[in-house]
């Protein structure tokens, strides 16, 4: 298995490993409720240096992305970051990524670390395939990548940096010193908290991670691994490629169409998957991603059936007993006509048919200052 740069720290820290994505990763290290408690009330620390960097730059570069991509990177400014998928041909779902513009024809793709190869093939015959003259260089092996979340995470990062991270927008950046170690920070997570995500040399990442531990232990700061960050992003209904999004998976069935422009102006070729989205954003998609709260005992997990009137309608695609609701939640997908909120519809736990309300997405959002 790959190893991020943290590896030793995880290990010193007495984490618990496991395999994700063909990484050695921490799945916890105080425990999955106290590491998820912390980011939601106090501050977490997590490795995120798995995932994957590419920059794409040169002549073309903007104009090859808004082809390529469901979000339009042509209305970001240097200096701002925003989340998007990337379709196949059939309009399903190759990955969701997060596309930071450094300049006016760079750009860093953040990709998910068990679909970095297949992201870069896919882009470089696409890149092909249109003529683009732009370059893609997989930087996945030089990058580290820390996510610092919760609401203490500003105060820490503040006090380590002479970048004005109080003043930076939700998806803008800023590059700088950290801690003396030169970084790119932006305020984006996976979390459905405040905080941020610094992106450094892989060599830096180990001394940096010591640092933020370091400074974050007056605020109550606390490592934290895969279970917390998956209980996390599930309060916050974010999807998770593999569960919510998969090559067959259109961005419009699990209701991200905020994110699908689909009629960009200008555009010197077809963008890639887009009859079917139009199609579906025209006469509504086949299945749709709600959102279901358990109302008796059971936890509905990944492919479980979702059953009306005791016959399957569908399947549920992540679900857990989260800390902050104290609740068994979970996301999956049903035919439209039977995903209204408020529809009860049933889970299939062991043979078990657990009832289980529609309810509106997120299942979590974090007060407001």
């Amino acid at each position: 298995m790959n190893r991020t740069p943290l590896h030793a720290q995880h290990v010193a820290l007495g984490a618990r490993m496991t395999e994700f994505g063909g990484w050695d990763m921490p799945v916890w290290y105080a425990g999955i409720p106290a590491e998820h408690t912390a980011v939601r009330t106090a501050v977490g620390l997590f490795d995120v240096c798995h995932m994957g960097e590419f920059v794409v730059h040169g002549k073309g570069a903007t104009a090859a992305l808004r082809r390529l991509l469901t979000n339009d990177c042509a209305e970001l400014k240097a200096g701002e970051a925003h989340y998007t998928l990337l379709p196949n041909a059939d309009g399903g779902t190759v990955d969701d990524l997060l596309v930071y513009r450094l300049e006016e024809e760079v750009y860093i793709l953040v990709v998910n670390a068990g679909t970095i190869d297949k992201d870069r093939v896919w882009l470089l015959d696409q890149l092909r395939r249109i003529g683009s003259r732009a370059k893609l260089d997989d930087r996945s092996d030089e990058h580290g990548l820390l996510a610092l979340q919760g609401p203490k995470a500003l105060d820490i990062l503040a006090g380590l940096t002479d970048l004005d991270v109080r003043s930076m927008a939700y998806y803008g950046f800023d590059r700088g010193p950290v801690a003396g170690y030169q970084a790119l920070v932006s305020r984006t997570g996976y979390t459905g908290e405040d905080g941020f995500e610094i992106m450094l040399a892989n060599d830096d990442a180990p001394a940096l991670w010591d640092v933020l531990l370091e400074a974050g232990a007056p605020h109550g700061i606390q490592p934290c691994g895969l279970g917390a960050r998956d209980s996390l992003r599930l309060e916050a209904a974010m999807p998770l490629y593999g569960h919510e999004l998969d090559d067959e998976t259109s961005a419009l069935e699990a209701g991200l169409s905020r994110f699908v422009k689909l009629d960009k102006e200008g555009l010197d070729g077809p963008a890639v998957g887009i009859e079917r989205l139009r199609r579906e954003a025209t006469e509504g998609v086949p299945r749709k991603l709600v959102g279901l709260v358990l109302e008796d005992r059971g936890i509905a997990r990944d492919g479980m059936a979702i059953l009306v009137d005791g016959q399957p309608v569908g399947r549920v695609t992540s679900g857990a007993l989260t800390p902050t609701l104290d609740k068994a939640i979970a996301l999956g997908y049903v035919p439209p006509a039977n995903g209204a909120v408020d529809t009860v519809v049933a889970v299939d736990i062991r043979g078990r048919a657990v009832p289980a309300r529609i309810v509106r997405r997120p299942f979590y959002k974090r007060p407001r200052s």
